[in-house]
């Protein structure tokens, strides 16, 4: 049961790395000279989200 509340946990990452990189993408396309800034809270966001997947790893495996 825990692997499967860990595979969800994985999707959810997934799917906010992808919409903070199609965020971060999207928004260089249209202004090319703000890609430094943008790179780094994309950095950042990308970052923060592994790590609540990881904090769900963690906690399926104290749950076992």
């Amino acid at each position: 049961m825990g692997v499967i509340g860990y595979g969800l946990g994985v999707v959810g990452a997934g799917i906010g790395i992808g919409l903070a990189a199609f965020g971060a993408t999207s928004s260089i396309a249209r202004q090319p000279e703000v890609e430094g800034r943008l790179f780094t809270i994309f950095i950042l966001a990308s970052a923060f989200v592994e790590a609540l997947a990881l904090i769900g790893f963690v906690v399926t495996l104290i749950a076992k």
